[in-house]
């Protein structure tokens, strides 16, 4: 038994050490290996198949609002890059460059793309020529280089995957509509499918995408009371089209500058599961979002008829809608039950000789480990509903976790005493003022996450500064 508990007891305990804890899981479970190329970083299949589980959800989605797939070039001119200046200053501390091709050097320097707003922006320009071109809705699946200092698998990574949504439209209240979409639609994949609450809401100026005019974000709360911006919606306007000079002639035959938002989401929400979700035995993998629901482990297998009905079980479940997987490998049952557990597959089925014999087998919920003996002619139809159980638990103890680390600080004392101590959510008064902003961060290693669409009323004076406040912010310590 001492060999089958080997596996959990290599993980450190994530309220010893919460960093070492992430770190352990994302290796233990095969999600990531490290490589050659610092701070790059191998997706092994587990790990990739949740990613392929995020796309496919998520392109469903975007599909039903009209976003159609492109892509393009990886690579972007320098002079392309700095036809909008805020974009450029914004990202020049991360841009990786090619300065030689083959053996011989480059007449101008290829930036690799750190986002494509430029490469979209220069496209459109020949694209659109009409309103009847209008909108376009363009989504591209790829990955994206920026040269981070400090990386951690999945949270911040020098190249990582994501989707970029670049679209372009004929007014400013169409360009708004489909920011504002864009932004729900992630709220509502993030709480229905990976089981994450989120707040909702726009970024301060100082936090703002660089280059737009708006920037909305869903923000969540880690199991260590730390933030993760989760996804982003930007509006920019027609500044991209200014600079770019992308113009229409629209119905009254005059040219006008057309309006565009760009919306993404990347790889590091697989980070956001195991950090929302996971203990100290590993990954616990909401049902939805989870490669491989159910695995059912045969015990005493090499009994008369217990492979075979393990392999009944996976028929009926596999026709049930369920991703099942037949543990039936020479490893002990204990073993299989602790590498289940630390890959977080949500459900695991038992039997063996006595279960068949009672006509039943045993399903073990990976969250809470509770057991239920289900007869095997009902499997096909209580696994379902065992796992929508599971993902509306899942959800359910997030948001509270959430709620009992979101806090409401009145006055300046009441601050700086919850930013001393055990991180989470803070909601307080603002002024609006960047310098106010900027002091916070400062002295109290916080950052303004969102100033949330739905405005609470704590103060009326500026939670620092003390004048007259103008919105109720969220703050935090963020990844």
């Amino acid at each position: 038994m001492a060999k089958d508990k080997k596996m959990v007891e290599q993980i450190t305990s994530m309220d010893v050490d919460f960093a070492q804890w992430y770190t352990d899981v994302v290796t233990k479970a095969e999600l990531i290996d490290y490589t050659s190329v610092k701070g790059c970083m191998v997706i092994k299949p587990a790990g990739y198949a949740i990613w392929e589980n995020i796309q496919k959800e998520l392109d469903a989605r975007f599909k039903e609002t009209g976003v159609e797939n492109v892509y393009l070039p990886m690579f972007i001119p320098e002079n392309l890059l700095r036809k909008e200046a805020e974009l450029v200053n914004g990202f020049a501390p991360e841009v990786a460059w090619v300065t030689q091709g083959g053996e011989e050097p480059l007449q101008e320097r290829l930036c690799v793309r750190p986002t494509s707003e430029t490469l979209f922006s220069d496209f459109y320009k020949n694209d659109v020529q009409s309103y009847r071109d209008l909108p376009k809705i363009y989504n591209q699946w790829c990955s994206v280089v920026r040269w981070e200092k400090t990386t951690r698998p999945f949270l911040r990574s020098r190249e990582f995957l994501w989707q970029e949504g670049h679209t372009v439209h004929a007014t400013y209240e169409e360009a708004v509509e489909r920011t504002e979409m864009m932004l729900n639609l992630y709220a509502d994949f993030c709480q229905d499918v990976l089981a994450i609450p989120v707040v909702r809401g726009r970024k301060t100026e100082k936090e703002k995408f660089a280059g737009a005019e708006a920037t909305y974000t869903i923000e969540s709360l880690m199991h260590d009371g730390q933030a993760l911006q989760s996804g982003t919606s930007h509006n920019f306007g027609s500044k991209f089209a200014e600079a770019y000079d992308i113009q229409f002639t629209d119905r009254d035959n005059k040219l006008k500058y057309a309006y565009q938002t760009s919306w993404g989401m990347t790889t590091r929400m697989i980070g956001a599961i195991i950090m929302v979700h996971g203990d100290d035995s590993g990954l616990v993998l909401p049902p939805r979002i989870a490669p491989v629901q159910a695995v059912v482990v045969p015990v005493q297998q090499r009994k008369e008829g217990v492979l075979e009905k393990a392999q009944e079980l996976k028929d009926v479940l596999a026709a049930a809608g369920i991703r099942t997987r037949l543990d039936d490998s020479d490893k002990s049952p204990g073993w299989k039950f602790a590498e289940a557990e630390m890959r977080g597959i949500p459900i695991r089925i038992e039997i063996g000789p006595k279960d068949m014999e009672a006509g039943q087998c045993v399903v073990v919920r990976r969250d809470t480990r509770e057991k239920t003996v289900v007869a095997l002619n009902e499997l096909g139809t209580k696994a379902p509903e065992i796992l929508a159980a599971m993902q509306q638990d899942m959800f359910e103890r997030a948001r509270v976790h959430r709620d009992e680390h979101t806090f409401t600080a009145p006055n300046k004392e009441e601050f700086q005493k919850l930013t001393s101590g055990r991180p989470g959510f803070i909601k307080a008064m603002w002024c609006g003022e960047r310098a106010c902003e900027e002091a916070i961060k400062e002295e109290y290693g916080v950052t303004s996450r969102c100033i949330p669409f739905d405005q609470e009323h704590i103060a009326d004076e500026c939670v620092y500064c003390g004048k007259a406040a103008k919105h109720m912010v969220y703050w935090g310590k963020a990844y």
